[in-house]
C-alpha cells in the first residue's frame, strides 16, 4: 500500500514540478505583456496565477513533507503540511486581491488606453496553459485538500484567461477603456472566491473538526448498530490530514470474556474504515451496567 501510495506521490510531484515553472514562465509573460500593453486586468491576472504558482509549489512541497515516515516526535507524520500549505497560500491570495482592487479604483477614476492584441495573445497561452495543468492534476483532486486548493486554483485561473479574452474583444470593438479595470474586479473577486473556500475547509482540518459530509450522530448510530455493543459515548472523529481521519471512544459491551471483546472491535473497526474511511482508532471497553459518568473517570486511563 505505502508503495503504491509513494508511487503516486512521485508521479504527482512531477507533474506539480513541471506546472510550477510553466505558470511561473506565463506570469513573466502575462506581467511584461500588461505593462505593455497597458492591460490592468492582464496584470491582475499575471498575479492571479502566480498566486497559483505559489499554490503549486507549496504543494509540490506538501506532497513531499507527507510522503515522509512517521518519527518520534510527529507520531502522525506530515499530513497537516499540505493543510498548512493551503492556508497560507489563501491568505496570500486575500493580500492580492485587495491590491487589485485598490488598482482598478484607481483606472477607474483614470482610464488608460490599452493594447488588445496583446491583451487577446497572452489571455490565449494563458488559457492554455492552465486548462492543460488543471486536467493534469483533475485525477488527484477529489480527495486531498492541499492539490484540490491548486486545482481550483488553475480552473479560476482560466476562467480569469477567458474573462481577459472577452475584455480583449470587446475593447477591441468598442473601444471603452473602463472594461480592463472592470474586469480586474471581477478577476480579483473570483481570487477571494476561490481563497475562501480552501480557508474554511483547511481551519476544519485544523481545530479538529469532521470531514464533509459526515455527523457525529451518524456515526454513533453506525457503531452502536454492531452486534454486541450496547452503548457508545465519548466519541470523537478528527481529521489528521487528507485522507486521515482519527476516532476514540468509549463502547459500552456486556460482560464478557475478552475473546468476544476483540471480535466486536474487529467489526466495529471494519465498518469504520470502509464506511467512513476511518483508519486510526482509540477504543475503550466498559462492561455493563454502564452509566454516562464514567466517560469522566476514565478520561484519564
Amino acid at each position: 500500500m505505502h508503495g503504491h501510495d509513494h508511487a503516486h506521490g512521485s508521479d504527482l510531484g512531477r507533474i506539480l514540478k513541471v506546472s510550477t515553472v510553466s505558470t511561473l514562465v506565463f506570469v513573466a509573460l502575462a506581467l511584461v505583456g500588461g505593462w505593455y500593453a497597458h492591460s490592468l486586468a492582464l496584470i491582475s491576472d499575471a498575479w492571479h496565477n502566480f498566486s497559483d504558482a505559489l499554490a503549486l509549489l507549496l504543494s509540490w512541497f506538501a506532497v513531499y513533507i507527507q510522503s515522509r515516515p512517521p518519527d518520534s516526535v510527529k507520531t502522525f507524520g506530515y499530513h497537516r503540511a499540505g493543510v498548512l500549505a493551503a492556508v497560507v497560500n489563501a491568505v496570500t491570495l486575500v493580500g492580492i486581491a485587495l491590491y487589485i482592487f485598490y488598482e482598478s479604483y484607481l483606472r477607474l477614476k483614470q482610464p488608460q488606453v490599452v493594447n488588445s492584441t496583446v491583451m487577446l495573445a497572452v489571455s490565449l497561452v494563458g488559457l492554455a496553459l492552465n486548462t492543460g495543468i488543471a486536467a493534469a492534476l483533475y485525477r488527484s483532486a477529489k480527495g486531498d485538500l492541499n492539490i484540490r486548493s491548486a486545482f481550483i486554483h488553475l480552473v479560476g485561473d482560466a476562467l480569469g484567461s477567458v474573462a481577459v479574452l472577452g475584455g480583449a474583444v470587446a475593447i477591441r470593438f468598442t473601444g471603452i477603456a473602463a472594461i480592463d479595470p472592470i474586469l480586474s474586479i471581477l478577476i480579483a473577486l473570483l481570487i477571494l472566491w476561490t481563497s475562501w473556500d480552501i480557508i474554511q475547509e483547511a481551519l476544519n482540518v485544523l481545530l479538529e473538526g469532521l470531514p464533509r459530509g459526515m455527523t457525529l450522530p451518524q456515526v454513533t448510530a453506525a457503531v452502536k448498530g454492531v452486534p454486541g455493543v450496547i452503548d457508545v459515548h465519548d466519541l470523537h472523529v478528527w481529521t489528521l490530514g487528507p485522507h486521515m481521519l482519527a476516532l476514540s471512544c468509549h463502547l459500552c459491551v456486556a460482560d464478557i470474556p475478552l475473546s468476544e471483546s476483540r471480535e466486536i472491535l474487529r467489526s466495529v473497526n471494519l465498518l469504520l474504515e470502509q464506511r467512513f474511511h476511518i483508519g486510526h482508532t482509540t477504543i475503550q471497553f466498559e462492561h455493563a451496567p454502564c452509566v454516562e459518568p464514567c466517560a469522566v473517570n476514565h478520561r484519564g486511563s
